[in-house]
């Protein structure tokens, strides 16, 4: 093989090897920049979701706390009704006065 045959053999395979290599390395470097991108956003949503999704578990608690509450003071109330109306029928009636 002559020099010039090496020469244009490097040119032909080496170059365009090189050049696909380095194209290649950009477009990959690019790509995980990019993933590396959305990584970051997904992390800030997540972050944001889970602000948001103890905002509303605590919403939640105090509605639970209203039911609950509420619950036992409906039920106390109608007890104490009962009561009344218990003690209302062990009373003797009163006559009217003419």
């Amino acid at each position: 093989m002559h020099f010039a045959d090496l020469l244009a053999t490097i040119l032909v395979i080496l170059l365009p090897m090189a050049l696909v290599t380095y194209f290649l390395n950009r477009w990959f470097n690019q790509r995980e920049r990019k993933i590396e991108i959305e990584a970051h956003m997904a992390a800030e949503k997540a972050a944001q979701y889970a602000t948001a999704n103890q905002a509303i578990e605590q919403r939640v608690r105090v509605l639970e706390q209203i039911v609950v509450d509420s619950g036992a003071q409906t039920a106390s109330q109608i007890e104490a009704l009962r009561d009344i109306q218990q003690l209302g029928h062990l009373e003797p009636k009163k006559e009217a006065v003419r």
